[in-house]
């Protein structure tokens, strides 16, 4: 089963971007997913929704098509940023 939910990536929007790749357009986020099959990623399936992380357009495009970082390299930039985002998606929902 792969968990969707429209009121999770909403939260992206209220985000700037966090990714901050050479680039960045310094907006506001959009829900850019895992490209990882540990978090439900699968030939033409996206993660699930809870693994996502606010980034601009060029950022999102970036991660996922974009040429100048090895899997290895996305992968790790992704965990970072879902490593920060994480609390403050917390602090920002008001859970403690």
């Amino acid at each position: 089963m792969n968990y969707r939910s429209r009121k999770v990536l909403n939260v992206a929007y209220e985000f700037g971007c966090m990714l901050q790749l050479p680039g960045c357009e310094q907006t506001h986020g959009e829900p850019a997913h895992s490209n990882q099959p540990m978090h439900g990623k699968g030939g033409a399936m996206k993660a699930h929704d809870c693994f996502h992380v606010p980034a601009c357009r060029s950022c999102h495009r970036e991660l996922d098509q974009g040429r100048t970082m090895d899997r290895e390299m996305k992968h790790a930039t992704w965990n970072r940023t879902f490593g920060l985002y994480l609390p403050e998606l917390f602090n920002h929902l008001g859970v403690k």
